[in-house]
């Protein structure tokens, strides 16, 4: 099939060209073919053109003072008007001042101010119309990802100690249409006590996120999003009745996707009462709930062994043990998340090579039936509280980030390290954001064909393999070792999945010791004062009858 004509120039005696060749780089990337007549060109020559080539668009631009621009404009619109030119959409790109001027003409199926969105570029493209009236934003999160890719989704955690707040501020995120999916964040009474409501300390209410006490509570939150460009809404798994937790935020908010902790909200950390058995075993269980009503899974496994100074190997090896078991137990579309910067000691070329590391060995287990999407995001500690630099920082981790083609960007607001995100922080936080991904999405610009990072990365796989073949031969008659929900317990009860900050008490060891050298998080023997490998660091555990 023939692809579609663009034909573009900068009218009359603009000499501006910027706008519109990123117009025709955004263009190819959604199948057209571009002609470019250049700078300063002569509406005749434009006329002659359109004649000869009959395109499926005509793009303008013309950047100067408004008053000529009308004249010129007032010429092509006597043409148009002269000309049989049936099919053939006009969009028009310049200054906010001569935009204004060009939206006085009834001809333009899209004009470009700069203040536009990269996703109404790319809707004008596809040939969907958005607006109030007729809504076609799609209903899911693999649909909005297919329909943007290159150009990430975007997602920002949102919740306000205040439900009135936490309401109001959904509609105006909505409004401001520059956010794909808002991630509910609830209080910790409500991811706890919500069916059990007796036991909240109401003292805690609001703490840590918004409080939701009824079913109506969750209702009203997704119909706040129903204006602007209808952000889909999800929100994070509870730490006690999950199940329960999980057909409330499915029939109430039409949960995006399920984000589901492996090894977490429990004992462990604190965050819930279960013990670590029946946790994994209930996240496994959760796990599959999802896959059979084929809601999306994420498994947030791997930054919380990093955020705890797990070394390098150790969560690159969670990552794939995440997809593994979302595999293993029926997801169809899973949610890859890498958070990068973590710890935030990392250099951004040893931590490239640390995401590249799970990606490849997550993607591995793709197939047909399987379906990989990258998200990332910006490390929880790595934002300062000092917000100018913070912006800075976030741009620069987006930046990084994009080296892996991102299907959706976890926006982290540049206010996290000094206040819970308000509408305002969340909406100039996804434009940053947005403007490093206009200056990337179509770059040629690729990190990830670096050496240096490209050596990391094998070795960091070659090292997980270590790790997954000792951990299958150790526990060779239990069936499916890095998918045992036992198996994976008394891994993190002996140290053989580990990190130093978990507690360390009779049930779990705690011993690992890491530290950050070049860049990279390694194992690290206290008493050899050297890097460990993953051999050397199991024999360690070995000698100190943790294997036994």
């Amino acid at each position: 099939m023939k692809n579609k004509i663009i034909l573009g120039a900068s009218i009359g005696n603009c000499v501006h060209v910027a706008g519109i060749i990123n117009f025709f780089n955004i263009a190819r990337t959604h199948g057209y073919d571009t002609i470019f007549l250049g700078p300063a060109t002569g509406v005749d020559i434009l006329i002659s053109k359109i004649l000869e080539i009959k395109p499926d668009i005509v793009a303008i631009s013309y950047r100067l003072t408004p008053e000529n621009a009308c004249k010129i404009l007032t010429d092509i619109d006597i043409f148009r008007k002269n000309t049989d030119l049936e099919g053939v959409k006009w969009c028009f790109g310049g200054t906010k001042p001569v935009a204004d001027e060009a939206r006085k003409f009834d001809f333009f199926d899209y004009i470009s101010d700069g203040f536009d969105d990269i996703d109404d570029c790319a809707c004008f493209l596809k040939g969907i119309e958005k607006d109030d009236k007729n809504n076609e934003y799609h209903k899911n999160i693999i649909d909005r990802i297919n329909e943007k890719y290159p150009y990430p989704v975007l997602r920002h955690h949102f919740g306000l100690p205040s439900y009135e707040e936490t309401l109001d501020g959904i509609e105006k995120i909505a409004n401001a249409k520059i956010l794909d999916v808002i991630s509910l964040g609830p209080d910790q009474n409500t991811q706890q006590f919500f069916f059990n409501q007796q036991n909240m300390d109401r003292k805690n209410d609001g703490a840590g996120g918004v409080p939701l006490r009824t079913k109506e509570d969750f209702i009203k939150l997704k119909e706040a999003t129903n204006t602007g460009n209808h952000p889909l809404i999800r929100c994070y798994s509870g730490t006690a009745d999950v199940f329960k937790m999980a057909d409330l935020l499915i029939d109430t908010l039409d949960n995006a996707w399920s984000a589901i902790p492996l090894c977490w909200y429990n004992e462990l950390d604190g965050r819930g009462n279960r013990s670590i058995e029946v946790s994994i075993d209930e996240a496994q269980k959760l796990i599959k709930y999802h896959g059979d009503r084929n809601v999306p899974v994420e498994i947030n496994e791997p930054h919380h062994w990093s955020l705890r100074d797990a070394h390098d190997v150790m969560s690159v090896f969670m990552a794939y043990v995440s997809a593994y078991n979302a595999k293993k137990y029926g997801v169809k579309n899973y949610i890859a998340q890498y958070m990068f910067n973590t710890p935030n000691t990392l250099s951004f070329s040893m931590d490239l090579a640390r995401v590249m590391a799970m990606v490849d060995l997550v993607e591995e287990l793709a197939d047909d039936s399987f379906k990989v999407y990258r998200q990332v995001r910006a490390g929880l500690n790595y934002l300062s509280p000092d917000l100018d630099i913070a912006k800075g920082q976030l741009a620069a981790t987006t930046f990084l980030a994009m080296n892996i083609k991102p299907h959706i960007i976890h926006v982290v607001g540049f206010n996290e390290a000094e206040h819970a995100a308000t509408p305002e922080n969340i909406i100039e936080s996804c434009k940053i954001v947005r403007g490093v991904i206009r200056n990337l999405v179509n770059d040629n610009l690729d990190l990830s064909k670096n050496t240096a990072i490209i050596k990391r990365k094998e070795h960091l796989k070659s090292e997980v393999k270590y790790l997954s073949d000792f951990i299958s031969d150790f526990y060779k008659n239990y069936e499916d070792p890095l998918a045992n929900a036992f198996v994976l317990a008394d891994c993190i009860k002996r140290g053989i999945i580990d990190a130093p900050h978990i507690v360390k008490n009779d049930k779990f060891k705690g011993i690992l010791s890491t530290r950050v050298i070049d860049g990279k998080c390694v194992a690290y023997s206290e008493e050899k004062m050297a890097e460990l490998s993953e051999k050397e660091r199991i024999e360690e555990l070995r000698i100190n009858g943790n294997l036994k």
